[in-house]
């Protein structure tokens, strides 16, 4: 937790309502999202209970499972799921447009994607292991599923691996979202109860965000958002409704009853949860989004359309686990979207420049004096190389060498610090500034600050960086096990560990 995230969060305790710690949204918000709100039954790994899930708040679809250990009623869940996800991810793939790419090259972009909802991380983690659970089913044999069922497994993998990625709106956590923009008066674990997160964030009129989320503890008034559910309810209602289903096998009406009875008491436990989680995305969307939300949506986008069109060519489901090299790339990946994400908020939300600031690695001030047309060389070979002095209030602890950049008013400005010098009121920077300023002998106006400008600069950058170098698949090293098997689908593929 960051100095200023624990300063706002103490002034939440003093003021009894969550404070702002962004001033934008760093999310995408789809227009028409697809929440889902999964329950797991307790003592049984990663067995689907019931999930509520639907486009319109308002007349969401209620699936459940009776009985939970029974392999066959499991499967036809994942089929009745599959109907819901399946149709809504491939209303996106149908409308697509030709955008242009850098170098003139144009490429067929859908206008947009899926964005499915969940309650918490634990929600993503469910679907992470059902999509597992579901992908290599085989859709022939003695436990032949539908055909929708592995595909269903694919798309779940597909989203949670995505929602890996940093910055990646395809799949959300509705507790993590509004976590990114408030700072509460309770603790991080206490921000995974979704209730007591929106209770701190708009407490009800004559309450304050203590109370409300206090109140938010009682599973009666707020269940669990899943996919645990209340050790209370399952021992005073669950059990008992799953043994009245069980013993009425055979007698199709009291089944039917028990069934009634079952889908009446989970619903109970899910409608409080899928109103809030619509609250959530209301307040999210209300936030004005970050400039470069949209860039990484349109790379989600992409995403989403490269994964839709490997699937109808017949792609395989993916594999349980990562070969040596593929691991090392996808790690690489995450690491250079981490670093990326990490300064584009920053660019995008001055809340969030503020932490670079107060820990040293920006700064922000007034120029005081500026050198415009000053050249480095001689001749054919001199450079535009213009000097400015900033001053500043903000501890620094960069020297001179160090190569900074500009904030989003100047993106493609570098600099270099070429002196520190401490006044009263904090530090004169002198910079040296290259590049977004043309060829010129001189730059053009706008294109560099001047005297009065305000200014801030950071070690912070978004510009492309290199994927890191690694073998071929088979050249992977001894120490890693050597060239992988080239993996085939196989009977075997099917058999988890909560089969």
């Amino acid at each position: 937790m960051s100095t200023l995230t624990s300063l706002a969060r103490a002034h939440a305790v003093q003021r009894g309502c969550a404070q702002p710690i962004t001033t934008v949204r760093h999310v995408h918000v789809s227009a028409r999202p697809l929440v889902c709100v999964p329950l797991a039954m307790a003592g049984e790994a990663n067995a689907p209970l019931a999930a509520m899930v639907g486009r319109d708040r308002d007349t969401p679809r209620l699936l459940i499972v009776p009985q939970p250990r029974n392999r066959g009623q499991r499967f036809e869940f994942a089929h009745s799921l599959a109907l819901v996800l399946l149709h809504y991810v491939a209303t996106f793939a149908s409308t697509t447009e030709v955008v242009s790419q850098p170098g003139g090259v144009a490429k067929p972009r859908i206008a947009d994607a899926p964005q499915v909802w969940v309650p918490n991380r634990a929600g993503i983690d469910f679907l992470r292991l059902f999509g597992r659970s579901t992908r290599f089913r085989s859709t022939t044999g003695p436990y032949a599923v539908e055909v929708s069922v592995p595909t269903l497994g694919k798309w779940l993998t597909f989203l949670t691996e995505r929602a890996e990625h940093p910055g990646s709106s395809l799949l959300m956590a509705a507790t993590d979202a509004l976590a990114r923009n408030w700072a509460t008066g309770q603790s991080t674990i206490e921000d995974g109860n979704l209730a007591s997160l929106l209770g701190w964030i708009a407490p009800p009129p004559g309450s304050d965000g203590a109370q409300t989320a206090l109140a938010a503890e009682d599973p009666l008034v707020c269940p669990p958002a899943g996919p645990a559910t209340d050790p209370t309810f399952d021992r005073e209602v669950l059990e008992p409704g799953i043994t009245e289903y069980d013993r009425a096998s055979g007698d199709p009406e009291r089944q039917q009853r028990a069934m009634t009875r079952l889908e009446a008491a989970l619903r109970g436990q899910l409608e409080p949860t899928w109103h809030l989680m619509w609250q959530a995305v209301d307040r999210l969307g209300a936030l004005p989004p970050g400039d470069h939300v949209a860039t990484r949506w349109d790379q989600d986008k992409d995403a989403y359309l490269q994964f839709h069109t490997y699937l109808t060519n017949g792609g395989y489901p993916q594999p349980k686990r990562d070969s040596a090299v593929a691991a090392a790339r996808r790690l690489n990946e995450l690491e250079r979207h981490q670093a990326d994400y990490d300064a584009q908020r920053a660019f995008d939300d001055p809340l969030v420049m503020a932490e670079y600031r107060l820990a040293g690695d920006a700064f922000a001030g007034t120029v005081t004096s500026a050198v415009p047309n000053r050249r480095v060389g001689t001749g054919r070979s001199a450079v535009l190389r213009p000097l400015i002095t900033v001053s500043t209030p903000d501890p620094v602890r960069l020297v001179p060498g160090d190569a900074i950049v500009s904030d989003q008013a100047r993106p493609r400005q570098r600099a270099e610090i070429v002196a520190i010098a401490e006044i009263p009121v904090g530090l004169e920077i002198t910079l040296e500034l290259a590049g977004g300023m043309g060829r010129g002998r001189t730059a053009p106006a706008g294109t560099m600050p001047t005297v009065g400008d305000r200014v801030c600069f950071s070690t912070l950058t978004d510009s492309y960086q290199p994927r890191g170098t690694f073998p071929a698949r088979e050249n992977t090293p001894w120490t890693h096990g050597g060239p992988p098997v080239q993996p085939t689908p196989t009977s075997d593929d099917a058999k988890e560990e909560w089969s």
